[in-house]
């Protein structure tokens, strides 16, 4: 069986002009109440910030072994999330729609039954069917890859 591992980060460029835009106004009206120091200008430059390097810091991990799959969305899971071969009843590659089907990217609920997705970008990813009838789908940016590392 081959192996797999993929690590993705968020790299979209509109995502960032956002990130850095909000960060360049923020800045901007702290210098503005420079010479006046209070609470909201402590809370504003944390955000400012911490909200680019909190995005830089985030990645989702994809791991295929002969074990099962495990997934890691760095820094909302502390360890990885496990999935065992032998409660998988399909794992298939699809294409999808990350706005319409789950509300965006991220750690998501489908709308209507299509179950949690971890996603950072693009439309494709591996679709799990658990044979307890649970889905969860997992972005990825190497398709054939990962298809090729499932042994169901």
């Amino acid at each position: 069986m081959t192996e797999f591992k993929e690590t993705q980060r968020f790299t979209q460029w509109w995502l960032w002009l956002i990130l850095f835009g909000t960060w360049a106004i923020m800045i901007f009206a702290l210098l503005q109440e420079v010479n006046e120091i209070n609470m909201s200008f402590f809370i504003g430059g944390f955000i400012g910030l911490g909200l680019p390097i909190f995005f830089w810091q985030m990645r989702l991990v994809t791991r295929v072994t002969s074990a099962g799959i495990y997934v890691r969305f760095i820094p909302f899971h502390f360890k990885e999330q496990f999935y065992p071969w032998d409660s998988i009843e399909s794992a298939q590659v699809r294409t999808y729609d990350s706005l319409f089907e789950y509300g965006g990217w991220g750690i998501k609920y489908g709308f209507s039954g299509q179950g949690k997705v971890y996603n950072v970008s693009g439309d494709q990813g591996l679709q799990l069917v658990f044979k307890s009838g649970e889905k969860i789908l997992i972005g990825t940016h190497k398709p054939e890859e990962i298809q090729a590392a499932v042994p169901l």
